[in-house]
């Protein structure tokens, strides 16, 4: 009976955490160091999405879109897509499905924040830190959404 009680126990766990994708842009450089105000403006995009690597692996991708701009010019555009692989076990649907898209964001988000103001400090730039954000209330507002969408889409 043990035997069955550990193959149905779930299993969480990271494989690996690395950096898909990156890229800065600066378009307005060098006039924009020489401005004599520098008030930023922050638009921060959060996009996630995961896929099936094997029985157990998945992957998933988080991407940081930050565009900041003094006045009206573009100070810089920062993308990064921060990806893992996390093995989960034994998870039922739904389960699963709110642990690639809330739990296993949140657990990237630190290493894309990290990466992005380590980027903007190299790219000439105050430093930026960017607030933590509650991917828990993201997903739970996406799930409202999609419920909305269903029921208009059954209405219509």
């Amino acid at each position: 009976m043990a035997t069955t009680e550990q193959a149905t126990e779930q299993q969480f766990a990271i494989q690996r955490i690395y950096i898909k994708d990156v890229s800065f842009e600066s378009p307005a450089a060098p006039k924009v160091f020489q401005t004599a105000e520098w008030k930023p403006e922050l638009h921060l995009d959060i996009n996630t999405n995961s896929n099936k690597v094997d029985d157990d692996n998945h992957e998933v991708v988080l991407t940081l879109t930050v565009t900041v701009k003094s006045g009206d010019t573009a100070a810089f555009l920062v993308e990064i897509k921060q990806a893992g692989i996390f093995t989960l076990s034994n998870f039922d649907p739904q389960q699963l499905h709110h642990t690639l898209g809330s739990f296993c964001p949140s657990v990237l988000y630190p290493y894309a924040r990290e990466a992005v103001g380590d980027m903007v400090s190299r790219g000439g730039f105050p430093q930026l830190i960017l607030a933590p954000v509650n991917f828990e209330a993201l997903y739970a507002q996406q799930l409202q959404e999609q419920q909305a969408e269903n029921k208009n889409g059954t209405d219509a």
